[in-house]
């Protein structure tokens, strides 16, 4: 391997979480540059995560988020592999920054799947009616009725949803951003949201 300065492969592990002979790897093969060591450990990181998330989580955590001077509170619970990623800061964090946005986006269910039939296929006859009469072909007008259901996912469903401390990542991206730093698989099992008066 080529040289890269100690300093450089310590800026890229704060970064990142990553090992520091991964960081070494991709400061060499990124010729010493920052932010294509980023891009390369990123990548790296996510095809691992694709590989983990098949892995059972047995352990984990329920937490809280309480906002806006007591009117919305978040419980959530977040499963991991082991007890001692339980307890890490950086799943803890992950853990509350899931709680947050939950606080602020409202979401009403985990994945799509978890949309009940009766609501996707009342949701699916809203659409339908909203287009009747447009003349255009069932080919055109199923295409126009799965966008309208993948939207409502991505308004509804958590892991659809846009990040709300970064609108450029889907939470299941951010999930398995966090799969790749701490090195298990982590699932969002639960949570529950009450806002005062509701």
């Amino acid at each position: 391997m080529a040289d890269v300065s100690s300093e450089l492969v310590k800026q890229l592990r704060e970064k990142t979480g990553a090992g520091m002979m991964d960081c070494k790897k991709a400061l060499v093969d990124s010729k010493g540059d920052l932010e294509k060591a980023l891009v390369f450990l990123r990548e790296k990181g996510l095809a691992s995560a694709e590989k983990k998330s098949s892995r059972a989580t047995k352990e984990g955590v329920v937490s809280s988020y309480i906002h806006g001077n007591g009117r919305i509170g978040v419980m959530i619970e977040v499963n991991c592999e082991t007890d001692f990623v339980a307890k890490n800061e950086k799943f803890q964090s992950f853990v509350k920054d899931i709680a947050m946005h939950i606080a602020a986006m409202n979401p009403k269910y985990i994945k799509e799947e978890d949309v009940p039939a009766d609501v996707k296929t009342s949701e699916i006859e809203i659409y339908k009616k909203q287009i009747e009469g447009s003349g255009k072909p069932a080919n055109v007008i199923e295409k126009i009725v799965e966008g309208k259901f993948k939207k409502y996912c991505e308004e509804f469903c958590l892991l659809n949803q846009a990040y709300v401390k970064n609108p450029d990542l889907k939470i299941q991206d951010y999930v398995k951003e966090n799969i790749s730093v701490i090195g298990e698989n982590i699932s969002i099992k639960r949570f529950v949201r009450w806002q005062l008066g509701e």
